[in-house]
Parts: C-alpha cells; sequence; structure tokens
C-alpha cells in the first residue's frame, strides 16, 4: 500500500477497496468482532493498514467534538473492580487518578453502567456508540480486557490509555506497564544470593499478559543464573502438586517462587503439614504484594498503584495538549520489599 491525498474524509468502502475485503468484513474487524466473525488474522491485519493509510475514523463528528476540552476524566473497568474496601487490588490505582486528576484540574466521570457483555463484562460501545465521549479522555483498567473494544478506540482515534500490559493485533494501545518481568528476575537474583540453586515455581491458573511477563522474567533469570527448576508449575501446571511437595518436605527444591500470596499461604499450610517451616527449610518469595495483616511477611514485589495511577493522567493530558502525538507505553519499574520469608542455605 502507498500512501494518498484525499479531498473528503475515507469511509469504510474505501478502507474496503485498499484493503481488498468486503465493506462488511471491514465494519467487523473495526468493531472488534473479527474474532466472532472468523476473519483471518492476515485479513485483520490488511484492514488496519488500510485504515492507518487512509486515516480513517469511524465517528468524525465525535472526534470533532472532542476538540472541545471540558476537562472531564473517564476512568473505565471491564468488569466490578471499583473497591469495597482499602485492600481491593484496584483502590489505590484509583487513589492515585483520583490525586492528579484533582491537582490538574479535571473532573472524574466513572463510568460503571455502561452496556455489559453476553460473558458479563462491560463494555465500552452501547448501540455503536462510545459512551466514553462524554469524557475528554479516559482510562481503562481491569482483568476481562475487550482487545476488540480497544481496537476500536484506537482506530477512532479515541485518546485513552490502558493500566497493565494488553497485546492488541494490528493496535498500538498506549499502556502503563508494571514492569514484572524485570521484578521477577530480580527476586531469583535475591535468592540466588542467599545460596540457593534448586528453584521451584508455583503458578495460578490464568493466562494473560502480566502473568506472562513474570513467567518469562523467572524463566530468563533461571536461565543466566544456570539455576535448576523442574517443577510441574515451571513446565506450565498451575496450583500445588502433592507429590512435588512431597519431593520439596524431602530437601529436593530449596527456594520457590509463588505468583500469588494466595499460593505462597497454601505452600505455608501444606510444606507445615509435612513437617516443614518457611524460612527455616524453604525460602519461598512472592510475585505480588502481600497484604499487612496476613501472618508473616512474604519478601515480594511491589505494584506502585498509586504511582501508575497518577502517571496515567499525566500522560492523557499530554495526549490532550497535543493530540496530534498519540502517547507510547511506558514501562514501571515494581521495587522489592524484604520479608521474614527469605534465608539462607542451611546445607
Amino acid at each position: 500500500m502507498t500512501g494518498r491525498r484525499r479531498d473528503k474524509a475515507p469511509n469504510q468502502a474505501d478502507v474496503a477497496r485498499l484493503a481488498g475485503v468486503s465493506q462488511s468484513a471491514v465494519s467487523r474487524v473495526i468493531s472488534g468482532n473479527a474474532a466472532t466473525a472468523r476473519i483471518p488474522e492476515e485479513t485483520r491485519q490488511r484492514v488496519f493498514e488500510a485504515v492507518r493509510e487512509l486515516g480513517y475514523v469511524a465517528n468524525p463528528a465525535a472526534r470533532a467534538m472532542r476538540k472541545k476540552r471540558n476537562n472531564l476524566l473517564g476512568v473505565h473497568t471491564f468488569e466490578r473492580v471499583f473497591p469495597r474496601a482499602h485492600e481491593d487490588f484496584y483502590f489505590e490505582f484509583l487513589l492515585g487518578i483520583e490525586e492528579r486528576a484533582e491537582e490538574t484540574g479535571f473532573d472524574l466521570v466513572l463510568f460503571t453502567s455502561t452496556g455489559s457483555g453476553n460473558d458479563g463484562g462491560r463494555k465500552v460501545y452501547r448501540n455503536g456508540t462510545n459512551r466514553l465521549n462524554l469524557a475528554d479522555a479516559s482510562i481503562l483498567l481491569g482483568v476481562s480486557t475487550d482487545r476488540g473494544e480497544l481496537a476500536r478506540l484506537w482506530y477512532e482515534g479515541y485518546p485513552f490509555l490502558h493500566i497493565g500490559r494488553r497485546e492488541v493485533p494490528g493496535a498500538e494501545i498506549p499502556q502503563i506497564i508494571p514492569d514484572y518481568r524485570s521484578a521477577s528476575g530480580q527476586i531469583v537474583q535475591r535468592l540466588a544470593e542467599h545460596g540457593h540453586r534448586r528453584f521451584g515455581y508455583v503458578r495460578e491458573w490464568m493466562e494473560m499478559e502480566p502473568y506472562e511477563d513474570r513467567r518469562a522474567g523467572y524463566a530468563e533469570a533461571v536461565q543466566r543464573l544456570g539455576l535448576t527448576d523442574t517443577s510441574p508449575g515451571f513446565h506450565g501446571t498451575p496450583d500445588i502438586e502433592g507429590s512435588w511437595l512431597d519431593e520439596v518436605a524431602r530437601g529436593a527444591v530449596t527456594a520457590i517462587v509463588a505468583e500469588s500470596v494466595r499460593l505462597a499461604e497454601s505452600l505455608r499450610e501444606q510444606l507445615g503439614a509435612r513437617g516443614r517451616k518457611i524460612p527455616d527449610d524453604v525460602s519461598v518469595a512472592v510475585l505480588e504484594r502481600a497484604p499487612a495483616d496476613l501472618s508473616g511477611q512474604w519478601d515480594s514485589l511491589v505494584i506502585p498503584r498509586i504511582e501508575i495511577g497518577r502517571l496515567a493522567v499525566d500522560r492523557l493530558q499530554a495526549t490532550l495538549d497535543d493530540p496530534e502525538q498519540r502517547t507510547g507505553s511506558l514501562l514501571v519499574p515494581c521495587p522489592l520489599i524484604r520479608g521474614t520469608t527469605i534465608a539462607a542455605v542451611s546445607e
């Protein structure tokens, strides 16, 4: 495809001609329904390339409206995540967003009643309309991200930012990403500095980008440091296998990295039932922050949630100040906290 000038705004028919597909296929791709319609990935890519080349915007009127700033910043979640208690995972993200919005002169619009999908997840679009257009720009977060809607927002030119890494084929979604990958490697390094060479890994059942980053960082560090891990979790099995814990209790492993506090607490209980203690017999580190009221302070990483919320507001404001300059993604370091669950190897 080659660049070309146009005297009028492009429409879906223009995109279809340039991509060599039907107009209905274009409609399904830009509306996020490509997977449901079983449109091949190669076709989706051709449509996205045509959209980029032509500068197609699905709703020019909505874009024109957004040029009139009203200092409203939207916050949308793809499931019910607004906190009921300070311990809620999302509480500090929202706190940082609120603090920085107030400092920079934004009011917040919380999109809690957008159209719901058949799977119970929340939707940005209702009857074909992007309800986020009420706000100048929006911050999106939540586990059950609708990647089709992210792609549609991107290609319509709506200014938004997603908290957490999400892969959206054909679209460079602006994101703020906790650097789980580096933090996981640092945790392995800390254990290795205490003399640990035989490792185990226990994983959650979830298969999504934040967990992929943790697993990649862990695996890279194990290989780089010449460590050993033959655990089921390292090879893709979720949760904790009792037969493997029997081996741990017999001394096969001296250090375990758990993806969640839930798994770490289960390790404590199951190892205790086998006459083994943390960290006397086995050191354990966790790839998320532990609530302060749990017995024993886990060595773990910290997600800087308040900082991320504040950064999200700043980056959206920068996008609004210069609409022609789309903001890219930002990787935010995750510090480590020292607890009481790592000890030097006694053997």
